[in-house]
């Protein structure tokens, strides 16, 4: 067997025309491997006699000694040729033009919701976001929507199936005002909270979305008039638009309070004068609001002969499309990047 201990000729050989760290490791798993070469002579160590056995096991580990240091010495070679191959590859011509990078820029409705949050919230305003299945009671029953109202319609509202042991139905709330609802039950007034999130309606055309964002606001504390709605409704309209815009308030109704008014603000466009944006009126529907409705105080244990408070609502779409000059409300939606990219910084 004198002759099979001669293999360190043919594994540097074979080591040697290796032309990457695979192949290297290919002839390495031949000759060092379970089954390899090298291996097989120890395993036929049982053949020999007993002794010849300590000189033949020793010269078996130096050999195989010596074709590991053979095999290392060539993997540091590939290993260092592989690196300039691959540094070759990704060499750059500093040369060349440079490629330029888009900027990115914040969505209009995010852009206009953070502004209408920075802007209450340097009036004291709070932000509270309820969730976006309500039950009927938090949706409709505790804002003295009565049963029988339109908007609870199925044609008007997305209702949901009630999970197990659910009583009462469960829907996607149709305004923000429901988080409103419990805030009051949970805290004592004074109470100033402004609620933003999505909400869901059957509706869909040029101005009308089915999930669209609202930005609510409440305020409950102790001789709360409709002077300081106003108040707060012109600041509001100046920072939002110009500082020559102005707020004008008409009758209207709506169930969660009392008085109600519609919000107007003067066209940006034309000052008040009258374009086709305004419709010639001067002035722009931007909102509605209200002294809190004494039966909502009530259904939040609120005493309304002690404190009264006023709610507004408004689609922060709709502040977007007047602010920024978009005619229909699905352009924001729609994700395009020519629409999208005149919002950069």
């Amino acid at each position: 067997m004198e002759e099979d201990l001669d293999l360190l000729q043919e594994a540097t050989e074979e080591a040697e025309a290796a032309e990457d760290s695979r192949a290297l490791y290919e002839v390495k798993m031949k000759f060092l491997g379970r089954t390899g070469k090298v291996t097989a002579l120890l395993k036929s160590m049982k053949d020999i006699a007993a002794e010849a056995r300590p000189a033949f096991g020793k010269k078996v580990n130096a050999l195989r000694e010596a074709i590991e240091e053979k095999f290392a010495a060539i993997e540091e070679r590939l290993k260092g040729r592989e690196l300039e191959k691959k540094l070759a590859g990704e060499k750059i011509d500093v040369t060349m033009p440079g490629k330029r990078t888009k900027k990115g820029a914040l969505h209009p409705v995010t852009r206009v919701k953070d502004q209408l949050i920075d802007l209450f919230s340097g009036m004291g305003f709070e932000v509270f976001e309820g969730p976006e299945i309500e039950t009927e009671y938090y949706n409709f029953t505790a804002l003295n929507t009565p049963a029988d109202h339109p908007a609870r319609d199925m044609q008007d509202t997305f209702y949901l199936e009630a999970g197990s042991g659910q009583k009462e139905s469960l829907l996607l709330r149709t305004q923000t005002s429901a988080g409103q609802i419990r805030v009051m039950e949970k805290k004592k007034p004074p109470i100033k909270i402004l609620s933003p999130g999505r909400v869901f309606r059957s509706d869909d055309d040029a101005t009308h979305s089915p999930m669209f964002h609202q930005m609510e606001g409440l305020v409950v504390d102790k001789g709360i008039t409709l002077c300081d709605l106003q108040g707060m409704l012109d600041e509001f309209a100046k920072k939002m638009f110009s500082e020559t815009s102005k707020t004008r308030l008409r009758p209207s109704y709506f169930p969660f309070t009392e008085p109600s008014v519609e919000v107007d603000v003067s066209c940006a466009s034309c000052g008040g004068k009258g374009c086709s944006l305004c419709k010639g009126t001067g002035w722009i529907e931007v909102l509605g609001a209200g002294m809190v409705n004494r039966r909502v105080l009530e259904n939040c244990g609120v005493d309304p002969d002690v404190y009264s408070g006023f709610a507004f609502g408004m689609g922060i779409e709709r502040i977007a499309m007047l602010k920024y000059g978009i005619n229909n409300i699905k352009l924001l939606t729609e994700n395009d990047v020519r629409f999208l990219e005149q919002f950069e910084d």
